[in-house]
């Protein structure tokens, strides 16, 4: 399944080392106008190669959309968001041909289809994300100017590093302030120093995020299998390495 989302739909296509990545986006209402620079600043955010703390791959995750638009606005046709791969070395990976790497999906995918991907991980890399975020961004932009509906999110912990500030909306400007996405600033320098050192020893950490969201109606929903938190969780476990 390629697929999330009931009223709106987002299909996410595209391999970490293939010619391009993105998603489409079904049920989205017309006339819409499209903000351009927010979903590019949603991307930027995103993007590899912002500090030595993230991967070293150079993206610019420049996005167009090739349908579903005219003169600017939706017009509830889909919507093809495309991200080209402009710093893929599939090369690389050529020595993994034949390795599964441990706490990959390598072994996972081999298995159920017969055959992978193995350049990065195909399918199963955080790179094809990029097209989440760029589809989501405009889901976003529609909820916080037509619901008042407003989404933050920041990092809470980093290995054993942890913020006690209080669980609230922040703005992008104070989460943004620190390369690790912590609005606490004594706690995000801890953070650096924290994930600098992991590296050093060629070791990994995991962490906690956390979202806030803020604006929403009561009664979105519905009790037992469609409950809001129910669904959210659908999306967010779907993300490459989280964990229950």
């Amino acid at each position: 399944m390629n697929t999330i989302g009931k009223h709106i739909k987002l299909t996410s296509y595209g391999e970490s080392h293939g010619e391009v990545i993105g998603a489409v986006l079904d049920g989205f209402p017309a006339g819409f106008k499209v903000d351009f620079s927010y979903i590019q600043n949603q991307l930027d955010r995103r993007k590899p190669g912002q500090s030595s703390l993230t991967t070293q791959r150079k993206e610019s995750d420049e996005f167009r959309i090739n349908s579903g638009l005219f003169e600017g606005k939706t017009t509830g046709a889909p919507l093809n968001f495309v991200i080209k791969n402009t710093d893929a070395k599939p090369k690389d990976y050529s020595a993994l041909k034949d390795v599964y790497r441990p706490s990959h999906a390598d072994y996972t995918y081999e298995a159920k289809y017969g055959t992978r991907d193995y350049r990065g991980g195909g399918r199963s890399s955080a790179r094809v994300t990029a097209g989440w975020v760029a589809a989501g961004a405009l889901v976003q932009d529609l909820l916080e100017k037509q619901e008042s509906i407003k989404i933050s999110a920041y990092v809470k912990k980093i290995g054993k590093v942890e913020t006690n500030t209080a669980s609230r909306y922040y703005t992008k400007d104070e989460v943004d302030k620190s390369v690790v996405r912590c609005p606490d600033t004594k706690i995000a320098e801890q953070m650096i120093e924290t994930v600098e050192l992991a590296k050093r020893e060629k070791d990994s950490l995991g962490g906690v995020m956390e979202c806030v969201i803020t604006g929403i109606r009561a009664g979105v929903g519905s009790p037992l299998f469609a409950k809001l938190n129910a669904a959210l969780a659908q999306a967010m476990f779907s993300i490459n390495a989280k964990r229950i």
